[in-house]
C-alpha cells in the first residue's frame, strides 16, 4: 500500500517580499550615492525655502552652509553692491561732527561743516590753506588738511566722490578780475588741495574731482572786505555712496539755503551751530583787482593782485 504524500511547502507565500525589499534598498542606496556626488546650489535651496516660507525669508535670511565656503566680501542677495547699511548711514551722519572735532583740535577757525541728505559739505575760509594771492598750501594749512584726511579715512569706502571747489573774490566790485590770473589762481588752489589728499592715500584718486569757479560763485557781496573774505574759499562736497544722483548746483543751493542749519557746525564759533550755510570768518586784507599786462604775456597763477 502506497504511503500518502504529505503537504509540501510552496513558494506562493511571502518570500517575494524579500526580493522586493532588496530591490528597494539597492535603489535607495543608488540615489544616496547620486546625492552625495552632487553639489547643492545655494540659489536653488533659497528658491525652495522661499516657496515654503515666503514671509520668513523676507524678514531674515539665514546663512546655510552646504559644504561651500562663504565669501565675506560677497554682496547679500537683494542688496546692491553700493547700497549702504543702516550702520554705514549712521557713521556718515556723524562724519561732519568728526571733521569739526579734528578741525577744532588743530586750531582751524571759521570752517563750516554741514550734513545734508546724502552728503557732507565743508567750507574752508580764505586763510585756512593759503596766504593772499598764493596757491601753495601753508604749513598750518597742511596740518589742517592732514587732520581732515584722517577724519574721512575710515569712511572713504562709503563715499562715492569728493568734489573740491576753489573760489576767488572780485577784488574791485566795479570790474571783473583779470580772467587769466583769476582762473589760474582758482584752479591751482583746488589742484593743490586735491593733490595733497591724493598723496595721503585716504581715498581712491578716481573719487577726487577738482573744480575751479574763480570769482563767479560768490556767497556774499564783494562790496565789503568781509564779503570778499567769505567769497575766497575752498569747499568740499563729500557725496555718500549709493545716494541718488544730483547735480552739484543742487547740493550747493541746498547748502546755501540754510536747510541744514540744525546739522551745521562752525569751528571756532561760541555756539557751535551755524545760523546759515555761510562760513563765518574774520575780515582779511582787501585785495585790488589785477591789472593785466598785454594779452601776449602770461601772468603767473598766483598773481599778486588777483583776488
Amino acid at each position: 500500500m502506497k504511503k500518502k504524500k504529505g503537504n509540501r511547502p510552496t513558494d506562493g507565500g511571502g518570500n517575494w517580499m524579500d526580493t522586493y525589499g532588496d530591490m528597494v534598498t539597492l535603489l535607495l542606496t543608488f540615489f544616496i550615492m547620486l546625492y552625495s556626488m552632487s553639489s547643492l546650489s545655494e540659489q536653488k535651496w533659497e528658491i525652495f525655502v522661499r516657496s515654503i516660507y515666503p514671509e520668513d525669508v523676507k524678514e531674515a535670511q539665514e546663512q546655510i552652509d552646504v559644504g561651500g565656503i562663504i565669501d565675506p566680501n560677497a554682496a547679500v542677495e537683494g542688496m546692491k553692491p553700493d547700497e549702504l547699511t543702516t550702520d554705514d548711514a549712521e557713521d556718515l551722519n556723524k562724519l561732519y561732527l568728526t571733521i569739526a572735532q579734528r578741525m577744532n583740535e588743530n586750531g582751524a577757525e571759521g570752517v563750516t561743516i554741514s550734513r545734508g541728505d546724502g552728503y557732507t559739505y565743508v567750507s574752508f575760509n580764505d586763510n585756512v590753506f593759503f596766504n593772499g594771492n598764493e596757491s601753495a598750501i601753508t604749513e598750518s594749512g597742511q596740518r589742517i588738511l592732514a587732520a581732515f584726511c584722517s577724519a574721512i579715512s575710515p569712511m572713504s569706502d562709503k563715499l562715492s566722490q569728493i568734489n573740491i571747489m576753489a573760489h576767488t573774490a572780485q577784488g574791485d566790485p566795479r570790474r571783473l578780475n583779470n580772467p587769466r590770473v583769476d582762473r589760474m589762481l582758482s584752479a591751482m588752489r583746488g589742484a593743490e588741495v586735491c593733490i595733497f589728499i591724493q598723496e595721503k592715500n585716504v581715498i581712491g584718486p578716481d573719487k577726487l574731482v577738482n573744480i575751479s569757479y574763480g570769482e563767479f560763485r560768490p556767497v556774499a557781496s564783494n562790496d565789503t572786505s568781509e564779503g570778499r573774505a567769505k567769497n575766497r574759499r575752498v569747499e568740499m562736497l563729500l557725496i555718500d555712496e549709493g545716494t541718488a544722483e544730483r547735480s552739484i548746483s543742487e547740493y550747493i543751493e541746498e547748502y546755501n539755503s540754510g536747510k541744514n542749519a540744525d546739522k551745521t557746525v562752525v569751528t571756532g564759533s561760541q555756539n557751535g551751530n551755524a545760523d546759515s550755510g555761510f562760513t563765518q570768518t574774520q575780515p582779511s586784507p582787501e585785495n585790488i583787482a589785477s591789472t593785466m599786462p598785454p594779452s601776449g604775456t602770461v601772468a603767473p597763477a598766483g598773481g599778486e593782485t588777483s583776488e
